[in-house]
């Protein structure tokens, strides 16, 4: 079990919950109640984590719509209690085989604006989610298939609740009366669905009744297949039936990093996840951190790490099955050791440059700048036997394209790619090819000591997802703090330019002494959406975002 840890804080930016009770038995955080409910249901029932993670993930489909479904990609990170293996499956969508640098582009070669590449059918990939479901249950599920989609069928048929945060983000999303399908569902009689109204989704449980009969298979070589075609080459998209035939889930290792003695393990390309994470925690880890506590030293500092991780994953992080990235050499303790004594404990470097780590052939890559927007979520399962599921889930950008099928919104996530495929005559390792996996920014972690799961982690927040996901790592490993504490920190993320420090919070009284010391500084909203839950040796404790609508329930 984790090792008691000092804590020494100055502050803490979020008024903190009182700490979720230890449970002996099992436990599921994630961002809607009905999503943690269904999971918790499947527990009781005898099911194990990904049991439980299927049901989560339909009811966020249809309850969450503009973050997650099945018409997007995830990345799980997963432990198997019996074999005490961890592993790691990417659902990451991908492009249409005939997309190549000039895919972005439109009239007179230059890039298309952001916004009108993602409302359109050229953004969509080819979904990843219900095939990741369907092959993680097939290896590592125990309850019957068909019955893990009932809670979602449920309540698509019956209706559930709209919330504040569904209205709000309806209220607030661009481009939803584009398309006569999303219009109708969206906004009926053309104003957003109000709070407390009662939601049915007919079309959504038709296809979940699909996948009872047919697990995955619709989705690639039957009739929703066709419709997703359909749809998007209609919309200006290049997907094919045979690109959704062809897509795969891949099994990958891990990406571990040593931290304070523990594990820190994610997922590593096509996402930059634990390659940034384990960058930002292995400089920090040369500060003593439990010391400094959550302050403005600390703040300092901790940008200071984004600011060179991020530097080297625009260069050198992208799909590693069709790119060369030097994952190991990223983290490797000297590396890292190097990349450390770059940060001035004074002032900040605007002008940090990515690094050379040791790997076999020279700096070939340009830099990417392309945004990401903030969109996704995450959830975080233990059961009772032991086994875990961190698992980050998206369709991209709030509402994804726009376009919606069956019942569930298609993904945007091929503008994750750089638009431009090289820059000064050097090419862009996310640049788009056919068939390539979109550079990420998810993080699902799965903490290890001793060969067994102590903390699972993650968040959703666009690139953001990086420093939320550091900072709450940090609060529990460094500071000791209670995962509902450490998932309430007030955020401080750097990407390689400003400083953003959350509003609201302690964080933001930073401002003044970060500026002074030379860093541009954000005072702003940062949404994140981290679920969490440590394993103790009384049970487990869990923490839901306060920002977002999610809950932790366990027995």
């Amino acid at each position: 079990m984790m090792r008691p840890l000092p804590i020494v804080l100055t502050a803490i930016a979020v008024a903190a919950a009182p700490p979720a009770a230890a449970q002996t038995r099992h436990m599921v955080a994630a961002a809607h109640p009905l999503a943690t409910e269904a999971g918790l249901e499947v527990l009781r029932a005898g099911g194990n984590a990904v049991d439980a993670m299927v049901a989560v993930q339909a009811v966020l489909g249809l309850v969450e719509p503009q973050s997650s479904g099945l018409g997007g990609g995830a990345f799980l990170v997963h432990f198997d209690a019996a074999t005490a293996t961890l592993t790691t499956f990417d659902g990451r969508e991908t492009a249409p085989m005939a997309a190549d640098g000039d895919y972005f582009r439109g009239v007179g070669g230059e890039p298309l604006a952001f916004w009108d590449a993602v409302i359109n059918g050229l953004s969509v990939g080819v979904p990843g989610t219900p095939k990741l479901l369907d092959v993680v249950h097939e290896r590592h599920g125990s309850a019957d298939w068909a019955s893990l989609l009932e809670p979602a069928i449920r309540l698509a048929e019956g209706g559930f609740e709209v919330t504040p945060r569904l209205s709000a983000s309806i209220e607030g999303a661009r481009g939803l009366d584009r398309f006569a399908v999303t219009r109708d569902y969206f906004l009926p009689d053309g104003a957003p669905l109000a709070v407390g109204a009662t939601l049915v989704n007919e079309a959504y449980a038709a296809t979940l009744r699909a996948m009872q009969a047919e697990r995955s298979a619709p989705f690639y070589e039957g009739p929703i297949a066709v419709d997703i075609v359909a749809l998007t080459t209609d919309e200006g998209g290049m997907l094919t039936l045979e690109d959704l035939a062809a897509y795969q889930v891949v099994e990958r290792a891990p990406v571990c990093v040593d931290y304070r003695g523990l594990d820190v393990c994610g997922m590593g390309p096509p996402s930059s996840g634990a390659l940034t994470v384990g960058q930002i925690l292995g400089i920090m880890s040369h500060f003593d951190v439990a010391s400094l506590g959550y302050g403005v030293e600390f703040a300092h500092l901790f940008a200071e790490a984004q600011r060179l991780a991020f530097a080297d994953r625009a260069l050198y992080m992208a799909d590693s099955d069709f790119v060369r990235v030097p994952a190991a050499g990223l983290v490797d303790p000297t590396y890292l050791t190097l990349r450390a004594q770059l940060v001035d404990r004074d002032r900040a470097n605007p002008d940090a440059a990515a690094g050379n780590p040791p790997w076999d052939e020279a700096m070939l890559w340009a830099p990417q700048v392309q945004p990401e927007l903030a969109g996704t979520s995450h959830f975080a399962i233990v059961d009772d036997a032991g086994n875990a599921v961190s698992m980050t889930t998206t369709i991209e950008s709030g509402f994804g394209s726009r376009l919606m099928t069956n019942g569930f919104l298609l993904n945007n996530e091929l503008t994750d790619f750089s638009f431009r495929a090289e820059v000064d005559g050097r090419p862009v390792a996310n640049r788009v090819e056919g068939g390539k996996r979109p550079r990420s920014s998810m993080s699902p972690t799965i903490v290890m000591e001793d060969g067994r799961p102590v903390i699972l982690a993650g968040s959703p927040g666009g690139s953001r997802i990086i420093a939320y996901t550091s900072l709450a790592l940090i609060g529990m490993i460094d500071w000791g703090l209670d995962p509902q504490a450490a998932v309430e920190l007030g955020h401080v993320a750097n990407r390689g330019g400003a400083t953003d420090l959350e509003d609201g919070t302690v964080a933001a009284a930073f401002a003044q002494t970060l500026t002074e010391r030379g860093h541009e500084v954000n005072v702003r909203g940062l949404t994140s959406g981290l679920h969490a839950i440590r394993i103790d040796e009384d049970g487990l404790r869990g923490g839901a975002d306060p920002r977002r609508e999610g809950v932790v329930l366990g027995d």
